[in-house]
């Protein structure tokens, strides 16, 4: 069975938590991406910052995307998956916390991103018809 490693796509590019949400969104648009994982200044990853965070917690609350940093986005703990965990754990970690996406980490590295579509193409059809069930209902 395939390991998230085996799935994901490797070496993720970072939004810095102190750089501003702008500058975050101007890096997504030039990798063509709707997700970035927020790192520290020690390299560690903060959180998940999508497109949809900077829609409806930047720009609907009126906040200015110059000067909000992405840092301040990133809320509790990551919800990640280990390197080596299978297609299986993958499939539990998305469905149990509702997430599209996952960092990958090995050790406390982050080394990819496991996203649904990888996932689609590394597990038979039924299974990721129960996880779209998952994540697309209320």
């Amino acid at each position: 069975m395939p390991t998230a490693r085996d799935i994901m796509t490797p070496n993720p590019e970072c939004v810095n938590a102190d750089e501003t949400v702008l500058e975050a969104a101007e890096k997504m648009a030039r990798l063509d991406v709707g997700s970035l994982p927020i790192c520290g200044t020690d390299n560690r990853l903060k959180g998940m910052l999508t497109d949809r965070d900077i829609v409806v917690k930047v720009l609907a609350q009126g906040k200015d995307p110059k000067s909000t940093l992405a840092g301040e986005l990133a809320q509790g703990e990551a919800v990640t998956i280990g390197a080596d965990h299978d297609v299986k754990e993958i499939l539990r970690t998305m469905a149990r916390h509702k997430v599209r996406r996952l960092p990958v980490i090995d050790g406390h590295t982050l080394v990819g991103i496991v996203a649904l579509a990888e996932v689609t193409r590394a597990v038979p059809d039924a299974t990721v018809g129960d996880l779209l069930d998952v994540l697309t209902s209320d």
